[in-house]
């Protein structure tokens, strides 16, 4: 069988298995063990073959987290279309059950201030940092203005 893989591998290229397929398109494949023409071995490898293909269209999520952790061998067994799919539903209820949390917490925060129990937050936003002397201050400063070329030496003081 090694023979025949080795002469498929020179005659066809690399010989792979497919493995599955991601509801992104992705196509998964697993490359067994192969020993070189001096018999060197070579150990089995994961690839993905995306369904885009150029670089600049490939943005991060891509590819699902369990076919993640099967190519990066974090996993034995990839993953199944079963276990993806009761995944899936899980994110979307998480997603489903943070955003009724946050309507609740904005609620109830709204019915705070109105009731008076917890203070409004600042409208102005503070220039600077707080540890400076100026802190909170409308205008940090409106002297010393620039004369530019015009400079005399002696001809500004400042305010007293």
């Amino acid at each position: 069988m090694s023979r025949i893989a080795g002469v498929l591998r020179r005659t066809f290229g690399i010989v792979r298995e497919h493995v599955g397929t991601d509801t992104f398109g992705n196509k998964y494949y697993t490359i067994p063990e192969q020993k070189t023409w001096t018999g060197m071995p070579l150990r089995a490898r994961r690839i993905v073959e995306p369904a885009n293909p150029t670089e600049y269209e490939y943005s991060e999520g891509n590819i699902p987290i369990e076919w993640d952790a099967w190519i990066r061998g974090r996993r034995k067994e990839p993953p199944s279309d079963k276990e993806m799919l009761k995944n899936e539903t899980f994110r979307v209820n998480i997603k489903l059950k943070a955003k009724e949390v946050e309507e609740k917490d904005l609620a109830l925060q709204a019915q705070e201030y109105q009731d008076g129990l917890v203070a409004t937050s600042a409208k102005t936003a503070a220039k600077g940092h707080a540890s400076a002397a100026s802190f909170g201050k409308q205008e940090i400063s409106e002297d010393p203005t620039s004369t530019a070329n015009a400079f005399e030496p002696g001809s500004w003081m400042p305010k007293k």
